[in-house]
C-alpha cells in the first residue's frame, strides 16, 4: 500500500487531517503558506517542507486543503510539475463545481490522476479523524485512495465518478448548515430585541421535534458572545457565494442563500472574519 502523503494547506482542517494520517502510519510531509502553522506538525511526527515542490516530490497523495480555487491552482501550478507520475491528487477544498473541472483539467494536462473529496465537518471531527468524505472519482482509484480517507474520516460517501460530484453534494449540505446558522442567529437576535432570554428558546425546543444539536451548539457560542473558530465566518462567506452560484447555474432561487451571504459578509466584514460561523449573529441586529 502507498503510505506518502503531502497535506497542502495545515489551517483548522488540514491540520487535523494530518494529525491523523500520521497516526494511521504514513509517512506525511506538510506546507502552508505561513510556515509558523505548519511547524507544529514536525512535533507528532510529519515533516515540515519549505515549499509545495519540496513536500509533494516524494509523495504517493497530495491532499489540497486551501482557502479557494485561486489558492490551489496557484499552489498546484508548481506543485504539479514536481509529482511523480503515479500519484494521486486528492482536493479537498471547497471550491465548487465549476472550479473543480478547471483544477481537474490542471491534472489531465499533467498526467496526474484526480480525486474530487470535499469534506463534511469542523476542527473537532477534523481533530478526531471523524470527518465524511465526499468523493468523485474513477472506480479504479477507489482502493488506493480509500485508506487516506479512513484515516481521516468516519465515513466516506461515493458520490459519483466525474470530478465535481463530490463538490455538489458539498454545497448542498453546506447550504443545510448555513440555514442552520443564520435561523439560530435570527432566534437568538429576535428573542434579545423583545427582551426574552435567548437561552428559553433553545429550552423550549430541546428535545422537540424541532431541535437540533447543531442550533443548540452554535446558540451557545451566539449567546456566549464567545466565538473559537471551527469553521471561520470567513469560510462560511465564501461558501455561500459558491452555493448561490450553483443554484443559480441549475435553475433554483438563491433568494434565502443571497439573504445568508450578506449577513456572513456584513459580519466579517466588521470584523470577525477569522472567529467561528455563530458570530454572524453579530450582522442581524439593526
Amino acid at each position: 500500500m502507498a503510505k506518502t502523503v503531502a497535506v497542502l494547506g495545515t489551517g483548522i482542517m488540514g491540520s487535523g487531517m494530518a494529525r491523523n494520517l500520521v497516526e494511521a502510519g504514513f509517512d506525511v510531509t506538510v506546507w502552508n503558506r505561513s510556515p509558523e502553522k505548519a511547524k507544529p506538525l514536525g512535533d507528532v511526527g510529519a515533516k515540515v517542507a519549505e515549499n509545495p515542490e519540496a513536500a509533494v516530490v516524494e509523495a504517493d497523495f497530495v491532499i489540497t486543503m486551501l482557502f479557494d480555487e485561486d489558492a490551489v491552482s496557484e499552489v498546484m501550478e508548481r506543485a504539479l510539475s514536481a509529482m511523480r507520475t503515479e500519484a494521486v491528487w486528492i482536493q479537498s477544498a471547497t471550491v465548487g463545481v465549476d472550479a473543480v473541472v478547471r483544477l481537474a483539467a490542471k491534472a489531465n494536462q499533467a498526467g496526474i490522476a484526480y480525486v474530487d473529496a470535499p469534506v463534511l465537518g469542523t476542527r473537532q471531527p477534523a481533530e478526531e479523524g471523524t470527518l465524511t468524505v465526499l468523493a468523485g472519482c474513477p472506480t479504479e482509484l477507489r482502493p488506493a485512495v480509500e485508506p487516506v480517507f479512513d484515516a481521516v474520516g468516519a465515513r466516506t460517501v461515493w458520490v459519483g465518478e466525474k470530478p465535481g460530484d463530490g463538490q455538489r453534494l458539498k454545497l448542498v449540505v453546506n447550504s443545510w448548515v448555513l440555514s442552520i446558522v443564520g435561523a439560530t442567529a435570527q432566534a437568538v437576535d429576535f428573542a434579545r430585541s423583545q427582551g426574552l432570554d435567548p437561552a428559553v428558546f433553545f429550552e423550549t425546543i430541546a428535545g422537540g421535534g424541532t431541535d437540533c444539536a447543531y442550533a443548540q451548539l452554535k446558540g451557545k457560542a451566539m449567546i456566549a458572545g464567545e466565538f473559537p473558530p471551527a469553521f471561520p465566518l470567513e469560510g462560511a462567506a465564501k461558501d455561500a457565494s459558491l452555493i448561490s452560484d450553483a443554484m443559480q447555474a441549475v435553475g433554483t432561487s438563491p433568494v434565502l442563500m443571497e439573504a445568508l451571504r450578506v449577513s456572513f459578509e456584513a459580519a466579517a466584514d466588521a470584523g470577525h472574519a477569522d472567529e467561528d460561523m455563530a458570530a454572524v449573529v453579530t450582522a442581524f441586529h439593526v
